[in-house]
């Protein structure tokens, strides 16, 4: 078999859906307030315990091993600011509010109206559209509060749709218009004042039924109860309970390197540059990306001029793809350069072909 198709084919052979854990959660069976807490897990792993997915809650939960455990804190905190951001963990830049809207009160999540958005009480029930994880529609003829319409779309898709920009509103639109949906529906825009110790933007949330209540106007701090289904509730941050920290697999080093030197520290320090293989993976890039201090950050992916195709230095072809509109075709400039690739740490977060010497921020890999 001729050289170039054999590695073609073992190339595609190795493309693989499976996903490395990139958070190690670390259960600290040891009584302290929420602050206490947050300090011990800043100064021995990376942070308080920030969970971006049901995933994540069941390795969580599978961290603490004491069933006499009654309470665990994790690292959500209510904070001053109230904000607007997308279920699938986006902040909201874009925005198409009707008009003399948000106006605020206990109207929390947001719906569709008549291609504008309204923010109405979360407990209304209402239809609402799911994503899949292919970013197809699916429109859910089921009249159910935004938080259980959450739960219905991560559960049997993605999520509820986010709308990030002008394109996005136009695609739900016509979506709407082409399956002559009258009614109103939730789309996946909250608000809340709840923010995660390490920063993150992650909006996951699964509060028990009626939490968080803020009883005694002081509850400001979260815990979960380690028995199924393991929800969480709202406390007040000077209780003491055991906690739970997480130690972050994706670390970003500002250094401004070439993509050699950035392969070469990563593996002299870590493990290697970051492979990107599922929209999960890409969320977690995403969070870690936007503290960089270059316009692009360093991926493991590289273009092979000899076969045509980019892969990941972890060995796997490029399955999940997220490249920016004219990059990544495999039609590369093989003359001037070698290429490697590079995700944007503004704007959509899409990944770019570079010349292997321009110097960026990198993301390193320790799973």
């Amino acid at each position: 078999m001729d050289q170039t198709l054999y590695l073609i084919l073992l190339l595609i052979a190795l493309c693989s859906v499976s996903e490395c854990v990139q958070r190690q959660y670390h259960f600290i069976n040891v009584n302290k307030t929420w602050t206490e807490a947050q300090r011990l897990c800043r100064e021995n792993y990376t942070d308080l315990a920030t969970v971006d997915n049901m995933n994540d809650m069941n390795e969580l939960k599978k961290s603490v091993n004491d069933g006499g455990v009654q309470y665990v804190w994790i690292g959500l905190q209510r904070m001053d600011v109230n904000k607007w951001q997308w279920s699938s963990g986006e902040p909201s830049l874009y925005l198409n509010w009707g008009s003399g809207q948000p106006n605020g009160g206990d109207e929390r999540c947001a719906l569709m109206q008549n291609g504008q958005w309204h923010d109405f009480p979360c407990s209304t029930n209402v239809t609402f559209i799911c994503n899949t994880s292919s970013n197809r529609l699916v429109f859910v003829n089921q009249t159910k509060n935004w938080r259980d319409a959450q739960s219905f779309c991560r559960q049997h898709h993605s999520d509820l749709v986010s709308v990030r920009n002008q394109n996005e509103s136009q695609q739900v639109q016509k979506f709407i218009n082409d399956n002559h949906i009258s009614n109103d529906v939730w789309i996946g825009l909250f608000r809340d004042s709840w923010q995660w110790s390490d920063q993150r933007n992650s909006s996951f949330r699964d509060w028990e039924s009626g939490e968080p209540n803020n009883a005694g106007g002081n509850e400001n701090c979260t815990a979960i109860e380690p028995k199924a289904p393991a929800q969480w509730l709202d406390f007040s941050c000077n209780n003491q309970y055991p906690f739970v920290c997480h130690e972050d697999k994706l670390i970003l080093i500002r250094e401004n390197l070439t993509w050699p030197e950035a392969l070469r520290y990563c593996r002299q320090n870590n493990t290697d540059l970051v492979s990107v293989h599922s929209e999960e993976m890409q969320r977690r890039v995403v969070n870690v990306v936007k503290r960089a201090s270059t316009a692009a950050v360093w991926l493991g992916l590289r273009h092979s001029c000899t076969v045509g195709l980019w892969f990941w230095v972890s060995g796997e072809t490029v399955c999940y793809q997220n490249w920016a509109p004219g990059n990544g075709t495999g039609d590369e400039d093989c003359v001037s350069a070698v290429r490697s690739g590079a995700v944007q740490s503004g704007g959509d977060q899409r990944w770019t072909s570079r010349p292997q010497h321009d110097t960026l921020n990198f993301i390193c890999s320790r799973s």
